[in-house]
């Protein structure tokens, strides 16, 4: 009487093997390539919170008929202005827009202010350079300046 032999030859391992690693070979890249893309998502709409932040801030201050240069409170947290938007100082865009809790960083993003007068967001301390910027309006009756130019690939990978 013959045995019925179940499992697979040897043959049928490395033919599986091998496709797994031209697969593997294949969707890596693929992979590392969306983090990137999605690094710089998260930024923009990081960005998109500061700008939301900035006008919000302004919003109030106008519909409160109070000075340009007075602080306003937003959700219970003081907000510095300065020139009728939200200043660097103790992190009060970072704050307004939802990044920081005063000077304490909220979890996933690495608020920076980087000078006096500019507030810079980092995804991380490894992507330094994939950065987003706020700086204060410095003129009365101009609107902050927002800068987004660090969102390349090259900085965000």
């Amino acid at each position: 009487m013959r045995r019925v032999q179940s499992g697979f030859t040897l043959m049928e391992l490395v033919v599986v093997i091998t496709i797994l690693s031209i697969l593997a070979a294949i969707a890596l890249p693929k992979f590392a390539a969306l983090q990137t893309e999605a690094r710089i998502a998260k930024m923009n709409s990081t960005l998109g919170s500061i700008k939301i932040a900035a006008v919000l801030a302004h919003s109030v201050q106008l519909t409160q008929q109070l000075t340009l240069d007075t602080d306003i409170t937003m959700e219970g947290s003081v907000i510095a202005m300065t020139n009728g938007y939200p200043t660097t100082a103790l992190a009060s865009i970072g704050t307004a827009a939802g990044l920081a809790n005063g000077t304490v960083a909220i979890a996933g993003f690495v608020p920076v202010a980087t000078s006096a007068t500019v507030f810079t967001v980092t995804p991380d301390v490894m992507h330094a350079n994939c950065a987003v910027t706020y700086t204060p309006s410095a003129v009365v009756g101009t609107s902050p300046t927002y800068d987004n130019a660090g969102l390349t690939a090259a900085n965000c990978q």
